[in-house]
């Protein structure tokens, strides 16, 4: 009783109206289920920015800027990376229908002159009391906060690109957060179009994703990127056979091109 009354003393003084926030964030939900895509087995997936409600998109989005720093800070992890992976998305896809469909690609949405400003440094939201964009979220909040040293949250920040992970058919939820990381791992590397094991040249052909963030894999529980991959040696691997060859880690590393196109379902 003491604890809630404590609380509900912080909300009362700091204004804090958004103590029943849905942590099974159902209305995004409903909007994954109704309009992502899978393909290839759910390995990628696109989405129907066409046909995407956009009125209960923006009172997803809503409802989340709503929420209070002080009401954050007493979520644990899961809460808190669930939040940041589904608004961060939510938000991307809100960017792109600015200018949909007249454009390509993510990047397209570039501004300032002459197109300095990359669309993820674009403050076009509210967050805790301050303006915001999208790296804010990803970078400075997430990976670069110490808090988390959670590598796999490069597969569910998702960039409206092709060569991103899959945007997931259903909301990030706490409760079922380490579970869902690690499909959408498994997944992202069973995707031979992204990365493969080439045994003739005992080499990992790998996402460009590896190399840019290559030492965040540093953190938590796999050490090193090498010992990532070594772990999901059966999802990179093609046949039963190149298993051994991946787990040794005496192979090279060569990332694969990036493709940046919209992640759009025709």
């Amino acid at each position: 009783m003491l604890y809630q009354a404590f609380f509900f003393l912080v909300a009362l003084l700091t204004g804090v109206t958004s103590w029943s926030f849905d942590h099974s964030h159902a209305l995004w939900d409903q909007i994954l289920k109704k309009n992502v895509v899978l393909i290839r087995g759910g390995q990628a997936s696109r989405f129907k920015y066409g046909q995407v409600n956009r009125q209960k998109l923006e009172k997803y989005i809503n409802a989340s800027l709503a929420v209070k720093k002080v009401e954050f800070d007493q979520w644990n992890k899961n809460q808190q990376l669930a939040y940041f992976f589904n608004l961060y998305n939510a938000l991307t896809i809100k960017l792109v229908l600015t200018k949909y469909p007249h454009l390509k690609s993510i990047k397209d949405l570039r501004e300032g002159f002459p197109f300095f400003r990359s669309p993820w440094k674009r403050k076009f939201f509210t967050l805790f009391g301050e303006k915001a964009y999208l790296d804010k979220i990803e970078h400075e909040l997430v990976r670069e906060s110490h808090h988390y040293n959670e590598p796999r949250v490069h597969f569910a920040f998702n960039c409206a690109s092709v060569g991103c992970p899959a945007l997931q058919k259903e909301a990030f939820v706490a409760n079922r957060l380490d579970q869902q990381l690690e499909h959408a791992v498994r997944l992202f590397l069973s995707d031979r179009e992204r990365n493969r094991y080439n045994s003739q040249k005992n080499t990992l052909e790998v996402s460009k994703i590896f190399d840019w963030y290559g030492d965040d894999f540093k953190k938590g529980k796999y050490g090193s990127l090498r010992n990532f991959f070594a772990q999901y040696a059966e999802e990179l691997a093609s046949h039963p056979s190149e298993v051994p060859a991946i787990k040794s880690k005496k192979w090279s590393l060569d990332f694969l091109p990036y493709d940046w196109s919209l992640n759009k379902a025709e």
